[in-house]
């Protein structure tokens, strides 16, 4: 501590990068990363933002590229080879601290923005998985739910396909809440023995078509051969209870491509009228962060591959951040650079720490838009 000796001098790159890893709080490495320029080159040269998100979520390693929407664009020939890379670094490495940001910091909601398809539908459009939207049984005083097709094998699953708010969700919770036929004799509950969920994106050139106009195995089968599942979550035993089960997923998943199909495994009841078993579904919850309208992917290739979008002007994103190669003309290089690196990284930290929006630091008057390489 006399010396004031630099910790990742002395231990080198490997064993500095395992102890900063240890940190897995965003607001941390962000801090990390504001101690000093030398800290922050090390910070960025390793990408431990991304590492971060990666840990975080390992489904952020099929992110191939990152861009910054509506990035200013300095010429290439007037760039040296090594600033490129090296502006490519830092707006990947803020790119990575704000989608951890994200992946923390955001409200829960709803993140069902439409249903898609059902395996099958009993009675279409009257008993159709557009019902299941609502939050009551019962709309305009007709019943509202989704009921599958009758059989006389309670083996028989059921498959519940929807279209969430963004192509980027942290999902939480599913809550889905058993229809009870209230104008039958016996009020019979339709559930499900277990549910599991599967979740994923389109496959490039593919887009969704209004398939649901028959909702059928046909029209699911259409759907899932469009579709990459990239999770799938455990089976979750129902009960056989009107009221709204909810089913907390064992981490948070983050759904890339915004695709959530529900498994309905098993069935309990019988109606007596046929002697088929039934599962019917009046409401349908999907508790989570979307990360719109700040970021967005598009996949790239059949392996999942994809880009990361990023959006500064959003509403809830933080100030247009200023460049260091902006501050060149300045009289003082390394004032405006530094007040540069600690503008937007405090910005980070009162968003994480949850201390509201601050404005950029007085000392820069700066205010245009990030420069970097898309």
């Amino acid at each position: 501590m006399d010396d004031c000796c630099d910790f990742i001098q002395w231990l080198g790159v490997d064993m500095s990068i395992k102890i900063l890893m240890c940190l897995d709080n965003p607001s941390d490495l962000v801090r990390a990363s504001a101690v000093s320029i030398s800290w922050r080159q090390f910070v960025i040269q390793n990408g431990l933002s991304k590492q971060l998100c990666i840990r975080m979520f390992p489904e952020v390693s099929s992110v191939a590229h990152v861009i910054e929407v509506n990035d200013m664009i300095e010429p290439i020939e007037i760039r040296h080879e090594s600033l490129i890379e090296w502006s490519n670094l830092e707006r990947e490495h803020k790119v990575y601290a704000f989608l951890a940001r994200g992946f923390t910091s955001f409200m829960t909601k709803d993140c069902i923005l439409e249903a898609i398809v059902a395996s099958s539908t009993d009675n279409y459009p009257q008993e159709s998985i557009h019902n299941t939207l609502e939050p009551g049984d019962r709309v305009d005083q007709r019943a509202s739910y989704w009921s599958s097709e009758g059989d006389f094998d309670p083996t028989v699953p059921e498959t519940l396909v929807y279209k969430l708010t963004a192509n980027l969700c942290v999902i939480t919770e599913i809550h889905i809440h058993p229809f009870q036929a209230y104008f039958q004799f016996g009020f019979p509950i339709y559930s499900a023995k277990a549910v599991q969920f599967r979740m994923g994106h389109l496959k490039p050139a593919y887009e969704l078509e209004d398939d649901n106009m028959n909702e059928s195995s046909s029209a699911l089968k259409s759907i899932s051969e469009k579709v990459m599942w990239t999770y799938t979550s455990p089976s979750f035993p129902m009960a056989q209870e009107s009221r709204l089960q909810k089913f907390k997923l064992p981490e948070p998943a983050l759904c890339i491509g915004g695709i959530l199909q529900i498994e309905l495994l098993g069935r309990v009841q019988k109606q007596e009228m046929d002697e088929k078993y039934y599962i019917c579904v009046s409401h349908v919850q999907v508790v989570g962060r979307p990360l719109s309208p700040a970021f967005d992917v598009d996949i790239t290739d059949r392996r999942g591959k994809c880009t990361l979008k990023y959006y500064p002007d959003a509403e809830y994103c933080c100030l247009p951040i200023k460049s260091e190669g902006e501050a060149s003309n300045s009289p003082s290089r390394f004032r405006s650079f530094t007040a540069s690196i600690r503008g937007w990284e405090q910005m980070i930290l009162n968003t994480l720490l949850g201390g509201g929006m601050v404005v950029g630091n007085d000392d820069s008057d700066d205010d245009d838009d990030v420069i970097g390489m898309v």
